[in-house]
């Protein structure tokens, strides 16, 4: 995609770029693939309390990644990853671990969990990685 130029508001920055998923769907896709990592299988009420949302919303935003081929799930029953949101969530993971180093390196901090949230849906693929190789040099 070419780059626009000139100054846009964020909505005009958006339009033309390739369908993806919304804030809220990376935002419980990542909390998925963070809780696999320590369980078997995942809950919606599990989802629910760690997102701290209405057991009805987390069950919406399943059947949303459900209907888009991120996750496997019945009704009642558990969560599990598609190879396609396996795929996606170990990016967001990474993402979100890159933001986070990164913030608390320039912000000489422990933790910018709620500043990663607020902009992690907002930057692209090659700024990650260019924030990783920086890292790579900067960090001790």
């Amino acid at each position: 995609m070419e780059k626009k130029k000139g100054f846009y508001t964020l909505k005009g920055y958006q339009k033309g770029e390739p369908e993806s998923m919304t804030a809220s769907m990376e935002d419980y896709l990542e909390m998925i693939c963070r809780l696999l990592l320590s369980e078997e299988v995942v809950r919606v009420s599990q989802l629910a309390l760690m997102l701290h949302v209405q057991p009805s919303s987390a069950s919406k935003m399943v059947k949303n990644l459900k209907d888009d081929g991120y996750l496997l799930s019945e009704r009642y029953g558990y969560i599990r990853l598609t190879d396609k949101g396996k795929h996606a969530g170990d990016y967001l993971l990474f993402r979100h671990d890159i933001l986070n180093r990164f913030l608390c390196l320039i912000n000489q901090s422990e933790d910018e969990l709620e500043q990663v949230e607020k902009i992690e849906h907002f930057i692209n693929k090659e700024t990650v990685y260019n924030i990783e190789k920086f890292l790579e040099q900067h960090e001790k």
